[in-house]
Parts: structure tokens; C-alpha cells; sequence
């Protein structure tokens, strides 16, 4: 009975211990939930939503020009094949090959002994013809003088006439071989047509020549063009460029600086395949730094947005409704707000709907919600991070604490605080 008693009374402070055990436990976690509880505000949205670590930047208002960078080739704008007019033979080849040449200068020659005595022979036939011209000229007037004091019938007088008529016209056609006989003549020999570079030359004294082989071709370099593609919504801009001439450079490789010119044409229509027009720009070539069929990267600025607001590209959300980015307030309130692009140039955009001086989310957007709090990233560099309202800068895009941090990473962040 005694001992049974006994093992009742310690089973009952064994429970009780153990409920004890259990009590204390549980209060101390009470304890430090409390104590936690204001460490964790500090990394928490009042609305209990994460506070989103980003990166800003500023927009910034300034002068766009809207530039049409593409390859182009480079065209000679006068270029001609040099072809013989008769069959004959050469005689004599006055220039050599990649030899520059001036607008008339004397480049081959061709035997002219067959046409020198063409014209000897038409010539003589003119001279002959004239000859009895004149003497049926002296004839007729007697026949008048005849015919006046009727010694003579009116109709021999007429016959007359119209003998020396007849002459007449023979004379005029001794005039037009002569004419031809001196053009055929000219055809021996062959000048420049136009001033430039020539280039192989594969005729030589006694070869014969024909109207279908080409003898050389002569290449104008100076000036010359570069002709390019512009995508065709740029047409507009493109032609109100080419009304004022708007400089054009021609990048080549090679050279340190960019060679000059002016854009002086735009094609009347629109490659339907690839929905291009070309255009053309005309550049001094003294140094023949172009050559014809060289290939080179030309840039041609078609117009100017002025006064515009410029944000990095990073800021941009390509979203259904269009494009959109996250700007910040000075009390670290992130808004959505619909943007317009105007023009993309490197790592800058040109919109409408930002103000200059608004500062934009640039990194972290994928943890930012509209009407949510953002922090700052504090490891960013003065250069690449603003606080609103033009504050020292505090993020650098692109850095390793400007990618949204992990669960692990906001823990830690939490117990820092």
C-alpha cells in the first residue's frame, strides 16, 4: 500500500516537471518572437510585402539625334566602257594601265590609211562635181541673156536650169560623204570621255579591234559616291535630309577619322522584299581613300529630337500593354507608368511620359509591385544611382548588389538590421 502510493507521487512530479519543461519553452519562444518582430519591420512593406532592393537612375534631358548607321558600297558616279566604233587595228596605245587620265587626252590610236584615202577620194569627187557646177552656172546665165534677145527658145534656158539644179545637189552630196568620210576618219583615233582612272589594259599595237570588244574602262574617283540602304521608316526623315544636304560619314577601315560627304539622293521607290530605299552621298575623293566596290559603314543623322528625356534602356518593361517602368518618389514609393519610345541609341532611350529628374528603377524590378516600398541599393556608385529629388547617387547598375537578392539573402539582411 505504502509503495504504491510512493510510485504514484512520483509519476505526479514527473508530469508536472515535464509540463514545467514545456511552459518555459514555449514562453522563451514567445519571448523572441516579440523581440523579433521590429528587426523584421525594418525589411517588410507596411502591407507586409517584401521592401524591394533596386537600383535608380535618374532621367536626364538633352538633345537626340536620331542616326541611321547601315553599310553602304562605294559607286563611282561616272564610269565608262571604251569600245571601238569600226573594226580596224591599233596601231599605236598612248596610256598604260592604272594611269590617271584628263577628259580628252589621247588613248589609242587605230590605222587610218584606208579611211585618209576615203576621204581623199570624197574629196576629189566634191572638187569635180563643183568644177561643173560652175561652168553650167556660167551657162545658164548666158541662156537669160540669150533668152532676152530671142536668139533662143525659154525652154533651153529651163533645161539648163535644171541641169545645174541637178549639179547643185550632187555638190551638196560630195559635201556629206566628205563630212562622213572626216567622221569615219575620226573613229581612228580615241580619246577620254571623261577624267579618271584607268584600268586594264589589254590592247595592244596590231591587235585587231571591233566594235564589240571593250578596249579599257575609265573610272571617275574624284568626286565619288557611297550608296546605301535606310530602312523605309526613316523614308520621311530621310528626304527632308536629302533637301539640306545633311552630312553623311563614311566610316572606312583603316582610318583613324571618318571620311565627309553630303547625302544628294534618295531613290524614287521602296524595295518591297526588304523594305528599303537607297540613298546616296557624294564625298571628295583627292586622297582616293574610296574606292569603286569597297565596302563601308556610313552614318547619316536624319534628325534631331530636342530637349528630349532620356532614360537607361535597363528602365524599359516590355509588358502586353506596351512599354512601362517603375519611377520612384522621394518616399520610396514605386509607381508603374507607361512610357513612349522614341529612339534607342546604345544603352539610352528616348521617351515620352517621364519628366527629366524622375528617378526610375533600372535593376530589381522583377520584386517591385506598383504602390510597393523600395530600398536602395547602398552598394551602388555615386555615378549610376540618384536619391529622388536629385540626392547623392547611391547604385550602379549591372552590380553584383544590384540583383534581386534571394530568401537566404533577405533572412540576412533581416537580422542585420
Amino acid at each position: 500500500m505504502k509503495k504504491n502510493l510512493v510510485l504514484t507521487f512520483a509519476g505526479v512530479l514527473i508530469v508536472a516537471a515535464a509540463a514545467g519543461t514545456w511552459w518555459w519553452s514555449g514562453a522563451k519562444t514567445r519571448s523572441a518572437s516579440e523581440a523579433g518582430a521590429p528587426t523584421a519591420g525594418k525589411g517588410a512593406a507596411p502591407n507586409g510585402g517584401a521592401v524591394a532592393l533596386v537600383t535608380l537612375a535618374a532621367a536626364q534631358r538633352q538633345d537626340v539625334p536620331v542616326t541611321v548607321q547601315v553599310n553602304g558600297s562605294v559607286v563611282s558616279l561616272n564610269s565608262v566602257d571604251l569600245r571601238p566604233q569600226v573594226t580596224n587595228t591599233v596601231r599605236e596605245v598612248h596610256v598604260k594601265e592604272g594611269q590617271f587620265v584628263k577628259e580628252g587626252q589621247l588613248l589609242f590610236t587605230l590605222d587610218d590609211r584606208p579611211d585618209q584615202a576615203n576621204l581623199a577620194k570624197a574629196r576629189a569627187q566634191q572638187q569635180r562635181d563643183e568644177a561643173t557646177m560652175a561652168d553650167l552656172e556660167r551657162q545658164y546665165k548666158r541662156s537669160q541673156e540669150l533668152v532676152a534677145q530671142n536668139f533662143i527658145a525659154k525652154a533651153a534656158a529651163d533645161a539648163t536650169l535644171s541641169q545645174l539644179e541637178a549639179q547643185r545637189a550632187a555638190v551638196a552630196a560630195d559635201r556629206a560623204a566628205v563630212q562622213s568620210a572626216q567622221v569615219a576618219l575620226g573613229y581612228a583615233t580615241l580619246r577620254a570621255p571623261i577624267a579618271g582612272r584607268i584600268g586594264a589594259v589589254n590592247i595592244y599595237p596590231g591587235t585587231l579591234v571591233q566594235p564589240s570588244l571593250s578596249l579599257v574602262t575609265i573610272t571617275q574617283l574624284d568626286p565619288i559616291a557611297v550608296s546605301f540602304p535606310v530602312p523605309e521608316g526613316k523614308l520621311q526623315d530621310l528626304l527632308a535630309a536629302a533637301r539640306s544636304h545633311t552630312p553623311v560619314e563614311a566610316l572606312v577601315t583603316g582610318r583613324k577619322a571618318p571620311m565627309k560627304g553630303a547625302l544628294n539622293f534618295v531613290d524614287n521607290t521602296v524595295d518591297p522584299l526588304i523594305g528599303t530605299v537607297r540613298a546616296k552621298a557624294v564625298f571628295d575623293n583627292a586622297d582616293q581613300g574610296l574606292w569603286p566596290g569597297q565596302f563601308v559603314e556610313t552614318r547619316v543623322t536624319v534628325r534631331t529630337i530636342e530637349g528630349a528625356t532620356v532614360v537607361p534602356a535597363a528602365a524599359i518593361m516590355m509588358l502586353t500593354e506596351g512599354s512601362s517602368v517603375y519611377v520612384v518618389d522621394a518616399n520610396k514609393t514605386a509607381a508603374r507608368r507607361k512610357v513612349e519610345t522614341l529612339h534607342s541609341f546604345g544603352t539610352q532611350v528616348a521617351v515620352r511620359g517621364v519628366e527629366p529628374g524622375e528617378q526610375v528603377v533600372i535593376e530589381g524590378k522583377q520584386n517591385v509591385r506598383p504602390g510597393g516600398k523600395v530600398r536602395l541599393d547602398a552598394a551602388a556608385t555615386p555615378q549610376q544611382q540618384q536619391r529622388p529629388g536629385g540626392a547623392t547617387p547611391e547604385a550602379t547598375p549591372g552590380s553584383a548588389a544590384s540583383v534581386a537578392p534571394s530568401n537566404a539573402s533577405l533572412v540576412a539582411e533581416r537580422e542585420r538590421s
